[in-house]
């Protein structure tokens, strides 16, 4: 998959280009739907399945107190692009300069740029200045820029639409297994492998340590069956969100035990995928106690694995 990053490095050289527009923040259901209908309207005329996004959501430019968590990272959301079948992405930064472009400009842009064969979006996608731009101007407004534009149907789940904010809130209040099936896949969180404590390690369970970044979803405090992607290889796993009360950890973290593996991972990007819940986070009276749990936990999470 190709990947573009600015406006000026945009070109017309692709064959007749079919674009999915939209945020895709998680890349769930209803945006895999999207997606899916571009790639494959791209293979019906022999085409080139693209999407066209932004690095950052508009709100972090526009209103940063009112930005929601992102429920991926970015690198996660190329690899899921990927999969489905993209072959072009175009993940421009959203920037103030770019908030004041107005509808009709920005479907030029499309035109000059890109030249679009067909536009594909969700029922909720806006464009242009103050979000005026909709799905029926992209219908109305396609013959004068040349393409066809459809706007795909939501995805509902237990009667209710499938939308990031539904998901983000699945995710705060701890309900992995809704979460998991509105997104299609396990909730996945990637980040880099930073130095801990060490105290794994010393208690005969060593961890890969991950920041949990203030602006991104996680799940509540607690300890949770995990597959680890590490390279291109999988594991299981057991890991536990919080800020660790045994030994007072002062900053919430994501600590991982990775069964069967010993390398060295730091600085590496790694990516844990949340199975099931197993416990909440608990303050032990001792470490011998503490030891006693982590093998109950990994007792578990083989049992789950088999």
């Amino acid at each position: 998959m190709e990947t573009i990053k600015k406006i000026s490095a945009l070109t017309k050289k692709y064959l007749r280009p079919v674009v999915a527009l939209g945020m895709f923040d998680g890349v769930h259901l209803g945006h895999a739907s999207v997606i899916k209908r571009a790639i494959e309207i791209a293979n019906k005329i022999d085409g080139t399945p693209i999407v066209f996004t932004f690095s950052n959501h508009p709100l972090t430019v526009l209103s940063p107190e009112n930005a929601p968590l992102a429920i991926g990272s970015k690198s996660l959301r190329r690899e899921i692009f990927s999969e489905l079948g993209v072959k072009v992405l175009i993940e421009i930064q959203f920037t103030k300069d770019f908030s004041k472009i107005s509808p009709e400009d920005f479907l030029q842009l499309l035109q000059d740029k890109i030249a679009p064969a067909y536009v594909v979006t969700g029922p909720n996608y806006t464009f242009g200045k103050f979000g005026k731009g909709n799905g029926r101007m992209l219908i109305r407004e396609g013959e004068n820029y040349n393409f066809h534009a459809e706007i795909c149907p939501a995805i509902t789940f237990g009667k209710k639409n499938i939308s990031s904010t539904r998901i983000r809130a699945l995710i705060a209040e701890g309900d992995l297994q809704t979460a998991n099936e509105l997104l299609g896949r396990k909730f996945t969180y990637t980040s880099t492998v930073v130095h801990g404590d060490q105290r794994g390690r010393k208690l005969g369970f060593p961890t890969a340590n991950l920041e949990i970044d203030d602006n991104r979803a996680m799940l509540p405090n607690g300890v949770y069956v995990v597959q680890v992607k590490v390279g291109d290889k999988i594991f299981s796993g057991i890991a536990n969100v919080g800020d660790n009360p045994t030994f007072k950890v002062a900053k919430r973290r994501l600590e991982v035990f990775i069964d069967n593996f010993n390398a060295d991972i730091y600085g590496a990007e790694i990516s844990v995928s949340f199975v099931s819940k197993i416990r909440d986070e608990i303050k032990f009276a001792s470490i011998e106690e503490l030891k006693n749990q982590l093998r109950e936990d990994l007792n578990t999470m083989r049992r789950q694995s088999l």
